[in-house]
């Protein structure tokens, strides 16, 4: 499932670009602190920063369940990018499974 269908919210936000720098997660959700691209429709848009390939802004990410959550990490290490931060790649796709890793 494309995480537009997913998440209304995110229609004008382009995950595969942005960038994750943290991830929290809870029993009950994750929360993933962004770098996260706008797209030109977004209201928040403005043209991207000189050496820039996107409009990027700080975001939070925050997916809550009322029933238990499971976040399956990789066991790749995070990155360092240029500015120092911890870089975890990005999001590609949001997938709903139960707890067996079965689709939902």
């Amino acid at each position: 499932m494309k995480y537009q269908g997913a998440f209304a919210d995110l229609a004008e936000i382009y995950l595969k670009d942005s960038w994750v720098l943290e991830v929290d997660a809870t029993e009950h959700g994750v929360a993933f602190r962004l770098d996260a691209v706008l797209t030109p429709n977004h209201p928040r848009y403005h043209p991207s920063a000189p050496g820039e390939q996107h409009c990027y802004v700080r975001a939070t990410l925050t997916v809550a369940s009322t029933t238990r959550s499971l976040l399956h990490r990789s066991d790749a290490p995070a990155a360092t990018d240029a500015s120092g931060e911890l870089d975890f790649g990005n999001i590609d796709v949001f997938n709903p499974v139960d707890w067996d890793g079965a689709p939902a």
